[in-house]
């Protein structure tokens, strides 16, 4: 029997026949735009957000969730004699796990554990991934944030940009904007490292299809010959994310795929991307 839930928010990407295999609830962060408030995902698809995105002058912002708000997808699988596991995204990236730590002193009772991903977007849905596999194996709440916990250093994400305006306006940039400098005619390669929880700036090739192409090399320096478990993730390009996964399959040992749009919580700070999570198998 599975005493365990593990929860994380709407930045993770986890395609849903995942979260609803594996029982994993949802925290959806907050786009505010024009005035209105959009829960992630909930109250707009991410198909529509990257439309307007294009459309509309007024840029969106992001925000967080209250603690009232996060109790009350928490107390559930509390009430059912649950330990929870809670996953978010980096903090250095989103106040989520700020508001956790402040529920678990809210709610001393609640058996509520909290793990910084250090990551976002899939590499933070593999940290959840590997969470929630073995909590469904039935392993004790101690063990399933151990495998989170261990997870957090082999996780890796790279993603092309077409531009750093994005995130320049969110202060998501990090190291990036020292790195990279003026990106005039230039298709940025940004990542955050392993365990890093920042993004940095990788490298500046000029064309869209060179930055595709380092990207898969810089992949493959890490990986070797090891099989990999993979997702792209993408705004608004969904046509070359399929053409990604496909090179993929051809290049690497490919033993998990999956295919998801950055939310628009994501999207807000980066705009048009194409990304790559990935991790090997350890040897």
């Amino acid at each position: 029997m599975n005493h365990v839930t593990v929860v994380t928010d709407s930045v993770a990407n986890l395609p849903a026949d995942v979260t609803e295999k594996y029982g994993i609830p949802i925290v959806p962060l907050r786009i505010v735009w024009d005035g209105e408030v959009f829960r992630d995902g909930v109250d707009i698809t991410p198909q529509e957000f990257y439309v307007r995105l294009q459309e509309d002058k007024r840029m969106p912002t992001t925000s967080t969730i209250a603690p009232e708000e996060l109790l009350q997808v928490l107390r559930p699988p509390a009430e059912e004699g649950k330990s929870i596991v809670a996953i978010f995204l980096a903090h250095e990236l989103s106040a989520t796990v700020d508001v956790a730590q402040k529920v678990q002193l809210l709610a001393p009772t609640l058996p509520l554990h909290v793990v910084d991903s250090r990551t976002a977007a899939m590499a933070e849905g593999f940290v959840v991934l590997e969470a929630a596999r073995a909590a469904a194996d039935g392993a004790t709440v101690e063990q399933v944030v151990a495998r989170a916990q261990a997870m957090i250093p082999r996780v890796h994400i790279l993603g092309v940009v077409e531009t750093l305006e994005y995130l320049r306006r969110g202060g998501r940039i990090g190291a990036a904007a020292a790195f990279l400098g003026s990106m005039l005619q230039m298709k940025p390669i940004v990542g955050i490292p392993p365990g890093h929880g920042s993004v940095i700036g990788v490298a500046r090739p000029r064309t869209w299809k060179n930055a595709i192409e380092q990207m898969l090399e810089l992949m493959g320096e890490e990986v070797g010959e090891r099989p990999v478990h993979a997702a792209i993730g993408h705004g608004a390009r969904e046509e070359e994310a399929h053409a990604l996964a496909e090179t993929l399959r051809q290049r690497f040992d490919v033993r998990e795929l999956y295919i998801t749009y950055f939310t628009p919580v994501m999207g807000v700070h980066t705009g048009p991307v194409l990304s790559v999570s990935f991790y090997a198998d350890e040897e």
